[in-house]
């Protein structure tokens, strides 16, 4: 039961400015940034996905310049329409195209309170589309004029919003801080294997305390560490696969994971899952995964992606499709060795490069195997474990946290706005 002092309202209500973006001039030099429908995801922007356009030939209207708390929403597109992403910080002149539809609060309601209603209403949102398939659109008057929200008294719809930030805000910090063990990770990689400064027996970096060098196909190396072929060093290569005809449209069972979730180290987007049943689950003898194995995209456009997953992280049970190659490694180097290896730039390159001469975006096993790899000394790969495992598994436990605060923002959310699960209020 809705209080009496909660009132509903339409979209249009609540709102001193709707409108669609701009149509962009864009530009590769300074400009204003666009946002764009790639841009928006899961209630945040990803500004790495956004564009410049240059505001001297195509002007843009004091309006249609982004401000905090403006809510984003994609308008145009199948399977985009719908998404909803509110700005928290404003900081350089931004700006969106016209697949984007800007909805700004006024006095009625607080701008973050209406954020988390229109994120909670994605669906709502997407059955307003209009027109035939794969020329969808989101009309600005319809969005206004069907979309209904309950508005409680000002009080509580802060106090709400402040619960639901604090957990996107807990998450963020965690993402932050996955971001930046990560980097650790890298530079200790490049550290001790690609500039050769491990500790020597007396605790000094290798190779400029003088440490002996050798010359081969990558360079010169340190004395005793040898190149490979990459098959030398896998005891496991294969891929998985699902039922004849695909996942189908099975909403639950084994998630099985294809080349879209191969997206780097502690990254996986939910929302993208297909699964197989537990009976064809059962009966796989390959592609299950394990804690510790790296993933590596091996067709499409994304060629040369690669994940590690461990300790649960994305599921404790889950598969892989034919798109993708499970890597396992046998006694001469680490999983964490191979990750690394793997995701430097030059060797994304030479697994792209593998595909160079045919028409489809495509590896095979053999190519796999044929990839370099340096051996450095099996004592120097365990030092190196114990480092970077410690790094790995904060990394993932961080991610496992995130899921459960994600889960229970999610099930708060629309009791929040419903009002059947009240905040209790400090007078």
């Amino acid at each position: 039961m809705i209080s009496d002092k909660w009132m509903q309202a339409k979209l249009i209500d609540v709102c001193e400015f709707i409108s669609r973006g701009i149509t962009p001039s864009y530009t590769n030099k300074g400009g204003v940034i666009v946002i764009n429908q790639k841009c928006i995801r899961n209630n945040t922007v990803n500004f790495k996905a956004s564009r410049l356009t240059n505001p001297n030939k195509k002007r843009i209207s004091k309006q249609k310049y982004l401000k905090p708390y403006d809510i984003l929403i994609n308008s145009t597109g199948v399977g985009t329409l719908g998404r909803v992403a509110q700005l928290k910080n404003v900081k350089e002149l931004i700006t969106c195209d016209s697949h984007v539809t800007i909805v700004r609060a006024n006095e009625k309601v607080y701008p973050e309170y209406l954020g988390y209603n229109l994120f909670m209403q994605h669906s709502n949102i997407e059955r307003l589309a209009e027109g035939s398939t794969g020329q969808t659109e989101l009309s600005k008057t319809r969005l206004g004029e069907v979309i209904n929200l309950y508005i409680p008294p000002l009080k509580e719809q802060k106090a709400i919003a402040h619960i639901l930030s604090t957990l996107d805000e807990k998450i963020e910090v965690n993402n932050q801080m996955n971001k930046t063990l990560e980097k650790m990770a890298q530079l200790i990689f490049k550290h001790w294997f690609v500039d050769f400064e491990f500790s020597n027996e007396e605790g000094k970096p290798y190779k400029s305390s003088g440490g002996k060098m050798v010359q081969s196909e990558l360079g010169m190396i340190p004395e005793g560490w040898k190149l490979k072929a990459l098959g030398k060093v896998l005891n496991t290569i294969e891929a998985g696969n699902r039922p004849k005809g695909g996942a189908g449209n099975l909403n639950k069972g084994i998630p099985s994971i294809g080349a879209e979730n191969i997206i780097g180290l502690g990254k996986y987007n939910y929302s993208k899952e297909k699964y197989v049943s537990y009976d064809y689950f059962k009966n796989m003898n390959k592609g299950i995964i394990k804690s510790g194995d790296v993933l590596l995209y091996k067709d499409g456009a994304k060629l040369g992606r690669k994940t590690i997953f461990m300790n649960g992280y994305p599921h404790e049970k889950c598969c892989v499709n034919s798109h993708v190659f499970i890597l396992r490694t046998n006694e001469l180097i680490s999983q964490s060795y191979l990750y690394f290896w793997l995701d430097q730039d030059c060797m994304t390159k030479d697994i792209i490069n593998l595909n160079a001469n045919s028409a489809q975006p495509g590896i095979n096993q053999v190519q796999v195997k044929s990839l370099k790899i340096l051996i450095p000394d099996k004592s120097i790969i365990n030092k190196f474990d114990i480092i970077i495992l410690s790094l790995l598994k904060r990394i993932f436990l961080n991610c496992n946290i995130n899921n459960e605060l994600t889960q229970l923002r999610d099930t708060l959310l629309p009791k929040l706005m419903s009002g059947e699960i009240r905040v209790p209020l400090n007078n």
